[in-house]
């Protein structure tokens, strides 16, 4: 089985289109056509088969499409790992982290490690955790940052502890809730979920580690900045880490409610894949990221 069959089979997937796939490829349609039947012949199966708009996928084609497009990834990946090790740090780096992490950790991080090396292209993804985690599995990220999910399989990923994080309760400036002093007071104001849907996040959480119900869900959202959005501007409350609570811009608009429970603790980590050997690139960005850890717990940024 070669590469160059595989290719093509990724390309007409991809493009839907034998003419637009040999384009792609800078190979005529005829040309295209006979690598991906003498990939069908080798697999003793069909692959694409031909459609009034293009070309389809059969569900053999599927699961060869995902396989190489896998494949192709990982020989990048070990291109890219061996001129590092040979000295040429080029090449590129993929971050998936939590809005929470991005506002925090990455612009320092970012800062230092594209001074110290600029020929590493880096890609930072902003997502909700388990999307990370599902793209650090088929290796579509290099490193995950994000709170430790208590649920996570041990050994399934390589987990460094960067900094805890405070998560406190925020309410718009003048909002009577923020004379409340206890959870109980809360627990029928509506308030701003963070996560793909209100049966997750981080006020669920909190009221959870306190024996209690989730409270209602006013709004879901999954950045920071709809959060901020929200609980600037309505009734809801919502949980900001407590570096971002306090910085002068979010005083403006923001009460902290001070709880006799007192606030969600949580451990922003980065994961990596379990394996033997990585790039260089993502050993001295986590150094970085240790740094920038170090120097915000140290109230240095």
């Amino acid at each position: 089985m070669k590469l160059t069959n595989l290719r093509a089979l990724v390309a007409a997937i991809e493009e839907g289109s034998l003419r637009a796939a040999g384009k792609r490829l800078g190979v005529s349609q005829p040309a295209l056509t006979k690598l991906i039947r003498e990939l069908e012949r080798e697999l003793a199966t069909t692959l694409l088969v031909r459609s009034t708009t293009g070309v389809v996928a059969t569900a053999q084609g599927m699961v060869m499409y995902e396989r190489a497009v896998a494949a192709e990834r990982e020989l990048a990946q070990a291109v890219e790992q061996i001129r590092q090790l040979d000295g040429d740090m080029t090449g590129a780096l993929t971050i998936g982290a939590v809005p929470l992490a991005v506002m925090l950790l990455v612009p320092e991080t970012l800062r230092t490690f594209g001074s110290a090396f600029p020929g590493i292209q880096l890609r930072i993804s902003e997502e909700l955790y388990i999307a990370q985690l599902t793209r650090l599995r088929k290796g579509e990220v290099d490193i995950a940052l994000g709170p430790l999910p208590p649920e996570l399989p041990p050994g399934e990923f390589v987990v460094e502890t960067l900094m805890p994080i405070t998560m406190v309760p925020v309410v718009r400036k003048g909002n009577p809730l923020s004379r409340a002093r206890s959870l109980r007071e809360l627990a029928q104001a509506p308030w701003v979920y963070t996560g793909s849907a209100p049966d997750s996040g981080y006020a669920r959480t909190l009221f959870e580690l306190h024996g209690m119900a989730a409270p209602p869900a006013g709004a879901l959202v999954n950045s920071t900045l709809g959060l901020l959005s929200i609980v600037a501007s309505g009734k809801c409350v919502g949980l900001l880490p407590q570096q971002i609570a306090a910085h002068p811009i979010a005083c403006q608009y923001l009460d902290t409610i001070p709880l006799e429970e007192g606030p969600l603790r949580l451990t922003l980590c980065a994961l990596t894949r379990t394996e033997v050997h990585l790039k260089p690139s993502v050993r001295h960005f986590m150094a970085h990221l240790h740094r920038a850890a170090h120097h915000l717990a140290q109230g240095d940024l």
